[in-house]
Protein backbone atom coordinates (compact mmCIF):
# COMPACT_ATOMS: atom_id res chain seq x y z
CA UNK A 1 0.00 0.00 0.00
CA UNK A 2 0.90 3.57 -0.91
CA UNK A 3 1.03 5.83 2.52
CA UNK A 4 -1.38 8.97 1.35
CA UNK A 5 -3.11 11.64 3.21
CA UNK A 6 -6.56 12.62 1.24
CA UNK A 7 -9.07 15.34 2.00
CA UNK A 8 -12.36 14.03 3.12
CA UNK A 9 -14.17 17.37 3.12
CA UNK A 10 -17.75 16.84 2.35
CA UNK A 11 -17.24 14.01 0.93
CA UNK A 12 -19.47 11.08 1.84
CA UNK A 13 -18.28 8.20 4.23
CA UNK A 14 -20.57 5.40 5.30
CA UNK A 15 -19.86 3.22 8.03
CA UNK A 16 -21.60 -0.36 8.84
CA UNK A 17 -21.81 -0.79 12.01
CA UNK A 18 -22.73 0.56 15.53
CA UNK A 19 -20.42 -0.20 17.79
CA UNK A 20 -17.00 1.10 19.71
CA UNK A 21 -14.92 -0.08 16.48
CA UNK A 22 -17.43 1.99 14.52
CA UNK A 23 -17.12 4.98 17.11
CA UNK A 24 -13.49 4.55 16.96
CA UNK A 25 -13.47 4.98 13.42
CA UNK A 26 -16.57 7.51 12.40
CA UNK A 27 -14.43 9.93 14.83
CA UNK A 28 -12.23 10.43 12.59
CA UNK A 29 -14.48 12.18 10.17
CA UNK A 30 -17.24 13.68 12.27
CA UNK A 31 -18.01 17.28 11.83
CA UNK A 32 -15.41 17.27 8.83
CA UNK A 33 -17.12 14.47 6.15
CA UNK A 34 -20.84 13.61 5.78
CA UNK A 35 -21.21 10.49 7.86
CA UNK A 36 -23.34 8.07 7.97
CA UNK A 37 -23.72 5.41 9.91
CA UNK A 38 -25.78 2.10 9.49
CA UNK A 39 -26.63 0.09 11.90
CA UNK A 40 -29.99 -1.35 14.24
CA UNK A 41 -28.14 -0.13 17.74
CA UNK A 42 -25.29 2.99 18.67
CA UNK A 43 -22.41 2.93 20.75
CA UNK A 44 -23.32 5.78 23.95
CA UNK A 45 -20.04 7.31 21.85
CA UNK A 46 -21.67 8.35 19.15
CA UNK A 47 -23.94 11.17 21.10
CA UNK A 48 -21.31 13.06 20.97
CA UNK A 49 -20.60 12.93 16.79
CA UNK A 50 -22.42 14.72 14.06
CA UNK A 51 -23.34 12.36 11.75
CA UNK A 52 -27.10 10.67 9.88
CA UNK A 53 -28.13 7.82 11.45
CA UNK A 54 -29.99 4.74 9.73
CA UNK A 55 -30.91 1.89 12.38
CA UNK A 56 -31.40 -0.94 9.73
CA UNK A 57 -30.56 -4.58 10.75
CA UNK A 58 -28.08 -5.70 8.60
CA UNK A 59 -28.21 -9.72 8.81
CA UNK A 60 -31.66 -9.34 6.74
CA UNK A 61 -30.53 -6.07 4.25
CA UNK A 62 -30.59 -6.89 0.71
CA UNK A 63 -27.94 -5.96 -1.92
CA UNK A 64 -30.03 -3.90 -3.72
CA UNK A 65 -30.82 -1.63 -0.18
CA UNK A 66 -27.16 -1.66 0.38
CA UNK A 67 -26.09 -0.26 -2.90
CA UNK A 68 -28.19 2.30 -2.42
CA UNK A 69 -26.81 3.29 0.50
CA UNK A 70 -23.13 3.10 -1.05
CA UNK A 71 -23.64 4.47 -4.07
CA UNK A 72 -22.44 8.19 -3.64
CA UNK A 73 -20.28 7.04 -1.14
CA UNK A 74 -16.41 8.30 -1.42
CA UNK A 75 -15.05 5.38 1.33
CA UNK A 76 -17.26 2.62 3.18
CA UNK A 77 -16.09 1.30 6.19
CA UNK A 78 -17.33 -1.81 7.97
CA UNK A 79 -17.22 -2.47 11.14
CA UNK A 80 -19.93 -5.36 12.19
CA UNK A 81 -19.23 -8.00 13.97
CA UNK A 82 -20.30 -10.40 11.54
CA UNK A 83 -17.38 -10.72 9.26
CA UNK A 84 -19.30 -12.25 6.27
CA UNK A 85 -21.86 -9.06 6.45
CA UNK A 86 -18.45 -7.08 6.16
CA UNK A 87 -16.91 -9.10 3.36
CA UNK A 88 -20.46 -9.13 1.17
CA UNK A 89 -20.41 -4.61 1.73
CA UNK A 90 -16.77 -4.80 0.47
CA UNK A 91 -17.31 -6.98 -2.89
CA UNK A 92 -20.14 -4.52 -3.82
CA UNK A 93 -17.78 -1.54 -2.87
CA UNK A 94 -14.97 -3.67 -5.42
CA UNK A 95 -17.73 -3.89 -8.27
CA UNK A 96 -18.68 -0.22 -7.58
CA UNK A 97 -15.16 1.27 -7.53
CA UNK A 98 -15.63 2.73 -3.76
CA UNK A 99 -12.84 3.08 -1.52
CA UNK A 100 -13.13 0.23 1.21
CA UNK A 101 -12.02 0.19 4.66
CA UNK A 102 -12.88 -3.66 6.44
CA UNK A 103 -12.65 -3.88 10.36
CA UNK A 104 -13.34 -7.61 10.88
CA UNK A 105 -12.86 -9.68 7.36
CA UNK A 106 -11.29 -9.52 3.61
CA UNK A 107 -8.95 -6.57 4.16
CA UNK A 108 -9.88 -3.41 1.89
CA UNK A 109 -7.88 -1.21 -0.36
CA UNK A 110 -7.68 1.51 3.02
CA UNK A 111 -6.37 1.38 5.60
CA UNK A 112 -7.30 3.89 8.78
CA UNK A 113 -4.09 4.50 10.74
CA UNK A 114 -3.51 5.46 14.75
CA UNK A 115 -3.15 9.18 13.82
CA UNK A 116 -1.68 11.98 16.21
CA UNK A 117 -2.03 15.82 15.37
CA UNK A 118 -0.90 18.97 15.76
CA UNK A 119 -1.38 22.42 14.84
CA UNK A 120 1.18 22.47 12.26
CA UNK A 121 1.50 18.45 12.13
CA UNK A 122 -0.13 15.18 11.40
CA UNK A 123 1.90 11.98 11.87
CA UNK A 124 0.06 8.42 10.76
CA UNK A 125 1.17 5.12 11.90
CA UNK A 126 0.12 1.96 10.51
CA UNK A 127 1.23 -2.16 10.65
CA UNK A 128 -1.14 -2.82 7.78
CA UNK A 129 -3.85 -4.44 10.54
CA UNK A 130 -1.26 -6.81 11.46
CA UNK A 131 -1.48 -5.27 15.14
CA UNK A 132 -2.96 -2.09 15.94
CA UNK A 133 -1.59 -2.13 19.34
CA UNK A 134 1.48 -1.59 17.89
CA UNK A 135 0.27 1.72 16.37
CA UNK A 136 -1.18 3.08 19.17
CA UNK A 137 1.85 2.72 21.20
CA UNK A 138 3.94 4.64 18.91
CA UNK A 139 1.30 7.14 18.42
CA UNK A 140 0.93 7.48 22.57
CA UNK A 141 4.96 7.57 22.44
CA UNK A 142 5.30 10.66 20.11
CA UNK A 143 2.72 12.48 22.32
CA UNK A 144 4.46 11.44 25.07
CA UNK A 145 8.21 12.07 24.09
CA UNK A 146 7.73 15.12 21.96
CA UNK A 147 4.79 17.40 23.76
CA UNK A 148 6.63 20.67 22.38
CA UNK A 149 6.33 19.37 18.97
CA UNK A 150 3.86 22.03 17.36
CA UNK A 151 6.60 24.99 19.07
CA UNK A 152 9.37 23.70 17.79
CA UNK A 153 8.19 23.33 14.35
CA UNK A 154 7.28 26.85 14.69
CA UNK A 155 10.47 27.89 15.13
CA UNK A 156 12.45 25.72 12.97
CA UNK A 157 10.18 27.70 10.17
CA UNK A 158 11.17 30.79 11.86
CA UNK A 159 14.57 29.56 11.84
CA UNK A 160 14.56 28.59 8.78
CA UNK A 161 13.82 32.15 7.11
CA UNK A 162 16.77 33.67 9.44
CA UNK A 163 19.33 31.38 7.82
CA UNK A 164 18.38 32.28 4.20
CA UNK A 165 19.10 35.51 4.95
CA UNK A 166 22.06 35.03 7.08
CA UNK A 167 23.76 31.88 5.49
CA UNK A 168 24.28 31.49 1.49
CA UNK A 169 25.48 27.77 1.58
CA UNK A 170 22.51 25.38 2.35
CA UNK A 171 24.46 22.65 3.65
CA UNK A 172 25.38 24.74 6.43
CA UNK A 173 21.90 25.78 7.00
CA UNK A 174 20.74 22.15 7.11
CA UNK A 175 23.46 21.62 9.62
CA UNK A 176 21.85 24.34 12.35
CA UNK A 177 18.67 23.31 11.66
CA UNK A 178 19.50 19.69 12.77
CA UNK A 179 21.76 20.87 15.63
CA UNK A 180 18.78 23.00 17.08
CA UNK A 181 16.47 19.84 16.36
CA UNK A 182 18.99 18.24 18.66
CA UNK A 183 19.18 20.21 21.48
CA UNK A 184 17.41 19.04 24.51
CA UNK A 185 17.73 22.35 25.93
CA UNK A 186 15.94 24.13 23.32
CA UNK A 187 12.89 21.31 23.43
CA UNK A 188 12.77 21.92 27.18
CA UNK A 189 12.36 25.82 26.74
CA UNK A 190 9.56 25.76 23.96
CA UNK A 191 7.48 23.87 27.01
CA UNK A 192 7.61 27.12 29.35
CA UNK A 193 8.60 29.71 27.46
CA UNK A 194 8.43 29.92 23.54
CA UNK A 195 10.14 33.66 22.98
CA UNK A 196 12.91 32.63 25.30
CA UNK A 197 13.91 29.25 23.41
CA UNK A 198 13.57 31.63 20.10
CA UNK A 199 16.51 33.92 21.58
CA UNK A 200 18.63 31.07 23.29
CA UNK A 201 18.62 29.89 19.34
CA UNK A 202 19.49 32.86 18.05
CA UNK A 203 22.39 33.97 20.25
CA UNK A 204 23.88 30.44 20.11
CA UNK A 205 23.13 29.79 16.43
CA UNK A 206 22.69 32.72 14.50
CA UNK A 207 25.03 35.10 16.44
CA UNK A 208 27.40 32.77 17.98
Amino acid sequence: MIPLFVDCSDKLVVIFGGGTVAARKAAYFSGTSHLTVVSRSFAPQFNTMQFTRVELDLDSISDLKLLDLIRYAFLVITAVSDPEINNRVGRLCKAMGILYNNADGEQGDVILPAVTRGEHYTIAISTEGASPAVSRFIREQVEDDFPALDAMIELQNRLRSELKEKEPDQEKRNEVLKNVLGDHTVWQQLLTDREAAWKAVEQRYLHG
